[in-house]
């Protein structure tokens, strides 16, 4: 009995993006979360399986053992801290960047020079505040877990601070990006009580999706 190995990921892009990492680690996955209600999925490895979980909340799942091994943007490493995670891997996936967008009319460069202060609406709190802090930008910071876009509209934030892939949503809302914080990939991350434990299975795993990742980039 070999023991069994869960990795932690989230619906959407992520899972996506992962299934040729996967397939490259000759992971099979049997159910599709997009029609399936389950939120564990089975793999035609009996020894591996997946878990569906909140983006969010993949780190603390693998931090506390819930999973071996995770996919997590590093929007949400960052946000999470990392505690008691290891991680060997830039997947080079789900590629976007995290940034300031203000609307069309704010002239946000002024008011930085000026020293305003600025009220930022985001989900991400503590890479907004480590950003501004660093620029010496004095900001409220109002915490929202969705629709970021919405809060300058009806007056609730100067600007926001939020992920960035195409820009499309930004520009549907009339905002514009202002700033560029960082550029966010998905990241491999291992449960390190777990790599101890299992290393023979997770080191095959990590391996695979290295050698996938240095193939794509070529």
């Amino acid at each position: 009995m070999h023991p069994m190995i869960t990795l932690a990921l989230s619906k959407g892009r992520i899972f996506e993006e992962t299934l040729p990492l996967l397939r490259a680690a000759g992971i099979e996955v049997l159910d599709d979360p997009e029609t399936s209600r389950k939120l564990i999925l089975r793999t035609g490895n009996p020894e591996v399986r997946l878990l569906v979980v909140r983006a969010t909340d993949v780190p603390t799942y693998v931090q506390y053992g819930g999973a071996d091994l995770g996919i997590s943007g590093k929007d949400n490493l960052i946000e999470h801290g990392g505690q008691g995670l290891y991680q060997p891997l830039d997947l080079q996936i789900a590629k976007c960047r995290i940034s300031v967008a203000a609307p069309a009319a704010f002239d946000y460069t002024s008011a930085v020079r000026q020293g305003s202060r600025l009220t930022v609406a985001t989900k991400y709190v503590g890479i907004a505040r480590e950003f501004f802090a660093s620029k010496g930008v004095h900001v409220d910071l109002i915490k929202l877990y969705g629709s970021m876009e919405l809060a300058p509209l009806v007056g609730l934030s100067d600007a926001i601070v939020d992920l960035v892939s195409t820009g499309k949503t930004l520009k549907a809302n009339n905002l514009v990006e202002v700033e560029r914080i960082m550029d966010i990939s998905s990241r491999l991350v291992v449960n390190q009580a777990a790599l101890k434990l299992k290393r023979e299975p997770i080191r095959h795993i990590i391996d695979a999706f290295a050698a996938a990742v240095a193939a794509s980039q070529n």
